[in-house]
C-alpha cells in the first residue's frame, strides 16, 4: 500500500488555556524498540529540557514498546470473533483502530470477550440513534488505546500491533522519582495524544490537572509518526 507523503507538523509552540499561556516542547529521540529500558531514554533525552515545576510528558506507545508490549502484526492469530466484529468498527482516517482482526483480537485479549460483546451490543443500539464511539468509550481504555500498523506510524511499529502501557501511573511515579534523584522536582504524564483527541493514562498529577493536560496538548503538537518525539515538556510560561 502506498503511504501518503509524510509532512512537518505546524503546531504552534505556546497556546493559551483559561488565560494562562502554555509552552509545549517536543523532544526528539532515537526510535526506542520494544523492550528497550526506558529510564536511560528519559535521561539521555529529557534531563537537558526540563526545569523544575515543569510537566514531563511521555507518549503512551513509548512506553508500552519499553515494557515488550508491541507485538508484529504477523504473529497475532485473530480468532473468527475478532474478524467479524473488527468489520463493524469506524474506521478514522487517523489509524485502524480496532479496525482490522489482528488489533481486535488483541482488545478480547486485553479486556476479555464479554466486556467485548457488551461494548458491540451497546454500539448497534446506539448507531440507531445516530451516536458513534460507545464501542470504544464502552471497551474501555485498554481497548480504545491499542494502536495497529499503517501510516503514519513510524517504523518497526507501522507493521506492529501495540498495545495500551501496563500500570501507567506506578510508571509515572518511578519516572518522577527518577527525575528528582537528579535534582528536578517535576510533574510527570503518560499521555494517549492523536489528531482526534486525547488522554491521560497515568501522572503524578491531580485529576484537574490531568484534565487540563488534555486541554494543553489537544491539537497534538507532538504527533505520533516520523516526528519521532515521544517525550515532551509542557511549562507555563505565562
Amino acid at each position: 500500500m502506498a503511504h501518503r507523503p509524510y509532512q512537518e507538523r505546524n503546531r504552534p509552540r505556546v497556546v493559551e488555556i483559561d488565560g494562562v499561556s502554555f509552552e509545549r516542547i517536543p523532544i526528539k529521540t532515537h526510535v526506542v524498540l520494544p523492550g528497550e529500558p526506558l529510564e536511560p531514554v528519559v535521561e539521555t533525552y529529557g534531563l537537558e529540557h526540563l526545569r523544575d515545576g515543569d510537566w514531563f510528558f511521555m507518549t503512551e506507545k513509548m512506553v508500552a514498546a519499553s515494557q515488550g508490549r508491541a507485538y508484529p502484526v504477523s504473529e497475532v492469530a485473530a480468532r473468527p470473533l475478532a474478524t467479524w466484529l473488527s468489520k463493524h468498527v469506524v474506521k478514522t482516517p487517523w489509524g485502524v483502530g480496532l479496525g482490522i482482526p489482528e488489533t481486535m483480537e488483541m482488545a478480547i485479549r486485553e479486556v476479555g470477550t464479554p466486556r467485548i460483546l457488551v461494548a458491540a451490543a451497546v454500539s448497534v443500539v446506539s448507531k440507531l440513534f445516530g451516536r458513534t464511539g460507545d464501542f470504544y468509550r464502552v471497551a474501555g481504555k485498554k481497548a480504545r488505546g491499542i494502536d495497529g500498523p499503517g501510516y503514519p506510524t513510524i517504523p518497526p511499529y507501522d507493521e506492529m500491533v501495540v498495545l495500551t502501557a501496563a500500570e501507567p501511573y506506578r510508571v509515572s511515579e518511578r519516572i518522577r522519582e527518577l527525575l528528582a534523584g537528579h535534582g528536578l522536582d517535576v510533574q510527570v504524564l503518560l499521555v494517549d495524544i492523536n489528531d482526534l483527541g486525547g488522554n491521560i493514562l497515568g501522572s503524578t498529577v491531580s485529576a484537574d490537572d490531568e484534565k487540563l493536560a488534555v486541554r494543553v496538548l489537544k491539537d497534538n503538537p507532538i504527533g505520533q509518526g516520523h516526528e519521532s518525539t515521544p517525550l515532551g515538556v509542557i511549562r507555563r510560561v505565562g
